[in-house]
C-alpha cells in the first residue's frame, strides 16, 4: 500500500467533522447536567430546552457549544444547527463571527406598535446605542400590543416605550422580567379552585356529564380555529393510548394578547382547567408550550405548577412547561408538536391529525389556554350563565385582545356576536381623541381588514366569512382616517414573509413576492389576486393560506382609497 493510500485511510477512520473540546463538554454538563448520570437528558425533546440554557448563559450560541451540544445529546451536527437557527431567539455564532454585544433591545415591530411610533423609536435607539455594548434589532409581536410601543431589554419589557424609559431601563439593569401579582393556589382553593378536578377524579363528575355541559355552553377553541371543545375530547379519547394533552400558550398572532392576561392574573383557573382536560383524554402527560416572549409567565407557572405537586394535587412531572422560542408557525398545532420533539417548528402534512398521531406520534389533545380557562367557570356558574352572554344571536363570552386607535386598549372580555361599534364604544372608550374610524382588523394579521362601513357586522366566528374575514382569536386591530393602509399591509405581509418557516414554496416564495409587490409605487392587482389564489389552494398549512387576506381584504373593500393613492385605477 502506498503512502498516499495510507493517507487516505487514516482520514476516513478518524471522526467527521471539528472535534469537541473537552473543557466545553465540562462546561456544557455544568450547565445542563450530566448526561451520563441522567440520560433522560439526551432525549431529543430536550434539545430547545438545552439550547435556551446556552443561549441565556452566554447570549448566544457559539459552534464549539453547539459541538459539544451534539456529543451530549448523541445526535447529529446537523440536526442541533438545524434546530438552532430555525428560531429567532437563538444567536448562532460561527467561529469566524465576533460575538454579539451582551445587551440586546428588541423592538417590537407587529403593527399596533409600527402605529405607536415603533419604527422612529427604534431609529432613535439605534442612533444613541454604542455598537460594542448594546444591539438594537426588530422584532415581532411580543404580546403587549395594549401599551405599544413596547421594547424588550434583555427579558424585561418596557411598555409605552420611549427613548428616555428605555435608556432608564437599561442604566437601572433592568433585563430581568418584572413581576406580577398572582392568583396562589391557597387564594383559589379558598373560592373553590380544583373542587372539579376533585370530582372528576373521584367519579361525582363524569366525562359525558361534562362534555355536555361545554357542548351546551358552546365552548368552542378559542385559539381560532373555533372547533368545539367536547367534540375534540371525543376524538382523542376515541383513539387507543398512551395519549397526551398539549396547551398551545404560543399567541403570536400580531394584536393577541388574551391568554398572557389570564395566566398572569388566574394561573390556577387555567391550570385546573389544562387538567381537567387531561383527565378527560386519559393523558399520559400535560405539556404547556409558553412563548418565549413571556419570561415573567415562565417564572409564573412553575411557581403556580410546583404549588400543586407539593399538595399531590398533581404528580410530580405530570406538567410539563417548555419555552417556544420565537416562531409564529409553532402557532399551528402540528408545528408545535414537532417543536416539542426538539425539532424545527414545520407544520406535517395532514391526515393522520395530531388528534390520532400527535406528540411522540400518540394521539394528542391540544387546546388553546383561553379555552381550558373557561371550563371550570362554566361547571361553577352554569353552561346557561356562559351561553347567554352572546349578543345579536350568538351564545358565550370572547376576549377581545384590542389595540390600535381606541382610547382604552386592552382584553375586554364582551358578549360573542358584538359589533365592533358596539366593543368601541361599550368597552374601550370610544376611538382615541382626534381619530376617526377608517378600518380594522378583527382576528389578527391573517384575519382580514374591514371597513368602517361593516363595524356592525356581529364579531364571532362564522359570521365574517361571507366578507372574506375570521375572527380568529379575536384579535382586534383599530385603524383611524390618519393611518397609511398600504403602510398597514405591508406590515402584516413583511410579518409573514419573516415568519414562514419555508417548508412549501407557495408560501415561501409568496409572502416575498407580495410583500414586493404591496411596496410598488402601482400595484398589479391581476398579479396579487393570482398569487393570493395559489398561496390559499396550495400552502401546507394556515400561515400561507391566510397571508393574502389583508391584501384581497384591501381590493374588495378600499378600492377608493387605494385608488386616491394611485396604487390602483379608478373606477
Amino acid at each position: 500500500m502506498s503512502t498516499d493510500e495510507k493517507m487516505v485511510k487514516r482520514r476516513r477512520s478518524a471522526l467527521r467533522g471539528r472535534e469537541v473540546q473537552p473543557a466545553v463538554l465540562s462546561e456544557l454538563r455544568d450547565l445542563i447536567g450530566d448526561e451520563r448520570v441522567d440520560p433522560a437528558l439526551r432525549h431529543r425533546d430536550r434539545l430547545i430546552e438545552h439550547l435556551h440554557l446556552l443561549q441565556d448563559a452566554d447570549s448566544y450560541l457559539s459552534m464549539p457549544r453547539l459541538r459539544a451540544l451534539a456529543a451530549f445529546m448523541n445526535l447529529p451536527m446537523a440536526a442541533i444547527y438545524e434546530t438552532a437557527t430555525f428560531y429567532a431567539h437563538f444567536d448562532v455564532i460561527h467561529d469566524e463571527q465576533t460575538p454579539p454585544p451582551k445587551l440586546t433591545l428588541r423592538v417590537c415591530d407587529s403593527l399596533p406598535c409600527r402605529l405607536a411610533g415603533a419604527e422612529a423609536l427604534h431609529q432613535a435607539l439605534s442612533d444613541g446605542a454604542d455598537p460594542e455594548t448594546v444591539r438594537v434589532l426588530h422584532a415581532p409581536c411580543m404580546g403587549r400590543c395594549d401599551t405599544a410601543p413596547v421594547v424588550a431589554v434583555g427579558h424585561h419589557h418596557v411598555l409605552n416605550a420611549s427613548t428616555q424609559n428605555v435608556e432608564a431601563a437599561v442604566k437601572q439593569g433592568q433585563v430581568e422580567p418584572g413581576k406580577v401579582r398572582w392568583q396562589r393556589l391557597s387564594e383559589y382553593r379558598s373560592i373553590g379552585g380544583y373542587q372539579l378536578l376533585a370530582d372528576c377524579r373521584e367519579g361525582l363528575v363524569s366525562i359525558e356529564s361534562l362534555e355536555k355541559e361545554l357542548e351546551q355552553a358552546g365552548l368552542r377553541g378559542l385559539g381560532g380555529a373555533g372547533f368545539p371543545t367536547f367534540r375534540k375530547w371525543r376524538a382523542v379519547r376515541a383513539e387507543p393510548g398512551p395519549r397526551y394533552a398539549v396547551i398551545n400558550a404560543d399567541e403570536g398572532e400580531p394584536g393577541t394578547f388574551k391568554d398572557r392576561y389570564y395566566l398572569e392574573r388566574e394561573p390556577h383557573t387555567f391550570l385546573e382547567g389544562a387538567l381537567v382536560s387531561a383527565w378527560a383524554v386519559e393523558a399520559k402527560a400535560l405539556y404547556i408550550y409558553l412563548r418565549d416572549e413571556y419570561p415573567g409567565l415562565q417564572g409564573v407557572l412553575k411557581e403556580a405548577i410546583a404549588e400543586l405537586e407539593a399538595v399531590a394535587i398533581v404528580e410530580k412531572g405530570f406538567v410539563i412547561l417548555r419555552r417556544g422560542a420565537g416562531a409564529y408557525i409553532c402557532g399551528e398545532e402540528s408545528a408545535l408538536i414537532e417543536s416539542l420533539e426538539g425539532k424545527p417548528g414545520k407544520p406535517r402534512h395532514r391526515p393522520p391529525f395530531v388528534a390520532q398521531k400527535g406528540l411522540f406520534g400518540q394521539p394528542t389533545l391540544v387546546n388553546n389556554v383561553e379555552t381550558v380557562y373557561w371550563i371550570p367557570r362554566i361547571h361553577a356558574q352554569g353552561a346557561e350563565w356562559f351561553a347567554n352572554q352572546g349578543r345579536h344571536g350568538r351564545k358565550g363570552l370572547r376576549s377581545f385582545s384590542v389595540s390600535g386607535r381606541v382610547a382604552r386598549p386592552g382584553v375586554h372580555v364582551a358578549p360573542a356576536g358584538i359589533t365592533l361599534n358596539e366593543l368601541i364604544e361599550e368597552y374601550c372608550g370610544g376611538m382615541a381623541e382626534g381619530h376617526r374610524l377608517l378600518a380594522y382588523l378583527p382576528g389578527g394579521a391573517s384575519g382580514g381588514i374591514l371597513p368602517a362601513s361593516k363595524a356592525d357586522i356581529p364579531l364571532d366566528f362564522d359570521t365574517l366569512q361571507e366578507h372574506g374575514c375570521f375572527i380568529g382569536s379575536a384579535a382586534v386591530i383599530v385603524l383611524s382616517d390618519q393611518d397609511n393602509l398600504q403602510a398597514a399591509a405591508s406590515n402584516l405581509l413583511g410579518f409573514f414573509a419573516d415568519e414562514s418557516c419555508g417548508q412549501c414554496t407557495p408560501c415561501r416564495v409568496g409572502t416575498e413576492k407580495m410583500l414586493t409587490l404591496l411596496e410598488r409605487d402601482t400595484w398589479d392587482e391581476a398579479t396579487l389576486q393570482r398569487l393570493a389564489a395559489v398561496m390559499a389552494d396550495a400552502s401546507i398549512c394556515g400561515l400561507g393560506q391566510a397571508a393574502p387576506n389583508p391584501v384581497l381584504s384591501l381590493l374588495r373593500d378600499f378600492r377608493g382609497e387605494l385608488a386616491s393613492h394611485n396604487l390602483i385605477a379608478k373606477g
